[in-house]
């Protein structure tokens, strides 16, 4: 998992990646491809 400043450029990387905000953190998840994780925050 990644983290990063900007997640916007991350969450394009592949069409099933999905924004997820969990405890004050932004996510970004993806079921498809499980190497698109990252992290803000």
């Amino acid at each position: 998992m990644k983290v990063r400043n900007s997640l916007r450029s991350s969450k394009s990387r592949h069409r099933d990646c999905r924004i997820v905000r969990r405890k004050g953190r932004v996510y970004v998840i993806n079921k498809t491809q499980r190497r698109f994780k990252a992290r803000q925050g």
